[in-house]
């Protein structure tokens, strides 16, 4: 690389060009260092060297970091970038980014659009540039204040819900669970993932990706990005998949059972009949008409239009009936399950963990209540199934960030078909 040599051992500015956008707070250990993000992808530190022993500090620092080296140049004081600013502050604005968020609950138009610091990561973190997030139901929930009669789980969960999402006003005012993007910068301590990576993954109940950037730790529920997928069509897998693949896990589902997903058209739904397909098992999804092609194409055997035909009805019995929507009763499915079938919900009550405590009394037909717990593994095994062409995923809208309140306009009015997804700013 050029204008390494310096002879005289003097103090020198040099110039390091590095591959990707990184951030501020890795170059904190260097003195006198100005941070440019260039349109082309690239970032430029400017700093002050004192000798070949600290330059030569420097090079091992950008490997510890997990940065990929362009080039490093001695320069004039005179010829020092012009889009430099101010000592130790980053050019093009990157300490603040922009977020979607809202202030108080109600319909879609409380969401806005705020400037925000922009997060830095932590030793065991990595910093986020967010290319695309999804929106779900956790998210509509969230936003119209946890209404107690849109709650499907046991009443004595729903307290912890709401000291943590805000009784009166949001707590939580950055949504989004799911996210696709970038890795921008890495944490000293991070040796999974570096500068470039593309990742994606699940927040959970804290949420926060309707942001620009966030900052996760490398053994959260995060994976590489499937190669074969863009960001808007990964960024609506994880919440769907894992929690899909876990509860089927409980189930035990074995090939060459038949098994029915009602409200097979979701995020977890569509998972469920992929997954179940993948072990063998012959799939009905019951979904509006609407959605049928696209259940038909994920590989479901049968599909049922809940409004035109009951299935508990319909004289057909499964091993494996996986409600998703929480729309039926152990009661009422009981004559639609054969012998030792399971009933199964991705959501219960009360009522279905005490059915689940009397299986052993009962004996046969089964309910089964289980909670699903996110992954980096799980969802590297759905990485895995994408890549070889097994699991897929259908977006149906994009919307850019700034249209947040639209995109939550659109899936509360019921008429998607398939998944939305939230990119970048326009």
């Amino acid at each position: 690389m050029d204008g390494i040599d310096n002879p005289k051992d003097k103090p020198n500015q040099y110039e390091i060009r590095i591959k990707g956008h990184v951030s501020q707070s890795w170059t904190n250990w260097l003195d006198d260092a100005n941070v440019t993000l260039t349109d082309d992808g690239e970032t430029i530190v400017t700093c002050t060297v004192i000798d070949q022993s600290a330059l030569h500090g420097i090079f091992k620092r950008i490997r510890d970091f997990g940065l990929e080296l362009i080039s490093i140049n001695r320069i004039e004081t005179e010829k020092l970038n012009k889009n430099t600013i101010q000592k130790g502050k980053t050019s093009m604005n990157t300490n603040t980014m922009k977020v979607a968020l809202y202030n108080q609950y109600g319909s879609p138009d409380v969401m806005h659009i705020e400037d925000m610091a922009k997060p830095a990561p932590a030793e065991n973190e990595i910093l986020i540039h967010v290319k695309a997030r999804s929106i779900n139901y956790g998210d509509l929930f969230a936003r119209r204040g946890a209404p107690r009669d849109e709650f499907n789980m046991p009443g004595i969960l729903y307290l912890a819900v709401i000291m943590s999402f805000g009784a009166k006003n949001p707590k939580v005012k950055i949504l989004g669970s799911e996210y696709s993007g970038t890795v921008e910068a890495v944490g000293s301590e991070v040796s999974k993932y570096k500068v470039g990576d593309e990742v994606y993954g699940y927040l959970g109940q804290a949420m926060g990706a309707n942001a620009e950037y966030i900052t996760v730790a490398e053994t959260a529920s995060v994976a590489l990005k499937p190669q074969n997928m863009s960001h808007p069509q990964a960024t609506v897998v994880p919440y769907g998949a894992v929690t899909a693949l876990n509860l089927l896990k409980k189930a035990n589902i074995q090939q060459g059972q038949k098994v029915l997903i009602n409200g097979a058209s979701g995020a977890i739904g569509a998972a469920a009949v992929q997954l179940a397909k993948l072990y063998g098992a012959e799939v009905t999804g019951v979904a509006g008409a609407p959605r049928h092609d696209f259940i038909k194409s994920l590989g479901a055997d049968h599909v049922i239009d809940y409004k035109k035909e009951d299935f508990t009805k319909n004289g057909e019995t499964y091993d494996l009936i996986f409600d998703v929507l929480g729309k039926t009763t152990f009661a009422g499915v009981k004559k639609s399950l054969t012998k030792d079938g399971i009933y199964q919900r991705a959501s219960f009550k009360m009522r279905e963990l005490f059915q689940m405590l009397m299986n052993p009394l009962r004996g046969g037909k089964k309910v089964i209540c289980a909670l699903a717990f996110d992954s980096a593994d799980d969802l590297t095994h759905i990485t895995e199934l994408i890549e070889s062409g097994m699991f897929t995923t259908m977006v149906d809208r994009c919307y850019p960030l700034d249209q947040m309140a639209d995109a939550h306009r659109y899936v509360e009015s019921g008429n998607k078909r398939g998944n939305v997804a939230v990119t970048e700013m326009s």
